[in-house]
């Protein structure tokens, strides 16, 4: 998204049209569309401030924030609980659909991470496994 023009520039336009210019010959006037200067003049009547709304920020993560605390008990319930599962019981008991991604989004705001440990890596690594020790190299 691209940054907001300067506040200066913002209040000479509306300051031009409160005395009278349109619109349109304030835009012309300050090099910006017509159609923003309809914009920023609806702000000023609606807020009395020309200034931009701020940008960004998250505004949708307050439908999984509310069912957070449920999600840390089920995963304080059940350690190894996927995703999935905890998607699945969110539908089943509360009627909230949400993706995975979603929940893993919700986990990492509250430091819920899976970290592999040495009980996980017991059964090997797949590929091709370890070099076998003690082997002389043949040279060409």
């Amino acid at each position: 998204m691209t940054k907001p023009l300067s506040n200066d520039l913002r209040a000479r336009a509306v300051g031009a049209v409160a005395n009278g210019m349109s619109c349109r010959a304030a835009a012309d006037r300050f090099g910006v569309a017509a159609s923003t200067v309809v914009k920023w003049m609806g702000r000023f009547r609606d807020t009395g401030s020309c200034a931009p709304r701020p940008q960004g920020g998250d505004k949708r993560s307050g439908r999984i924030e509310a069912h957070a605390e449920e999600i840390l008990a089920l995963i304080a319930a059940k350690v190894d609980i996927t995703l999935s599962e905890i998607a699945e019981h969110l539908e089943r008991e509360h009627g909230e659909r949400f993706a995975p991604s979603t929940i893993w989004r919700c986990l990492d705001r509250h430091a819920q991470t899976f970290k592999k440990n040495s009980t996980r890596r017991r059964a090997g690594a797949g590929g091709r496994g370890e070099r076998k020790v003690g082997l002389a190299r043949r040279t060409a």
